[in-house]
């Protein structure tokens, strides 16, 4: 049991569950704002387009509600039993549109992490590259004599 108190007590302290938390958190108030998107601009759009009906009423009733007149006031006697699938469509259209913004989202983020990577990767090439020809330039040019006290070194090499 010390053990896993042990690894919980360095798991904690690494840092990813700040991390997971602040992710946690931004994850919420991005839901709130995909809520509020679908809530009030596209599920309106969609119901003006499928016929004015507001999906979160689209029911199916298995057993409609009994009513009877009380001092003549209609009153509920059994209220009404459906299976609302409008609320069940509505959270799988909020679920497509917050995966959508967070594809896109990911998408933007690794092109431009890979921008950067070849930005970097360039630099770093170019900086070598600079680096050998500034070595190149410092080392002392070969003459004559040791061209050819190579070509002779060649040539014993190869009989």
């Amino acid at each position: 049991m010390k053990k896993f108190f042990e690894e919980f007590k360095e798991f904690i302290s690494r840092g990813n569950v700040i991390d997971m938390a602040v992710a946690v958190i931004i994850g919420n108030a991005f839901k709130a704002i995909i809520t509020a998107l679908v809530d009030n601009v596209i599920m309106p759009l969609i119901s003006l387009a499928v016929g004015g009906l507001n999906f979160t009423e689209w029911k199916w009733v298995l057993t409609p509600a009994a009513t009877e007149m009380v001092d003549g006031v209609e009153t509920v006697v059994t209220p009404e039993v459906a299976v609302t699938y409008g609320v069940l469509l509505q959270a799988i259209i909020d679920f497509l549109i917050v995966a959508f913004c967070i594809f896109v989202a990911l998408k933007i983020l690794l092109a431009v992490q890979t921008k950067t990577k070849e930005l970097l990767t360039k630099k770093a090439e170019e900086e070598a590259a600079a680096e050998e020809a500034a070595a190149v330039e410092a080392a002392p040019a070969e003459t004559q004599e040791d061209i050819l006290r190579d070509i002779r070194e060649l040539l014993r090499q190869d009989k």
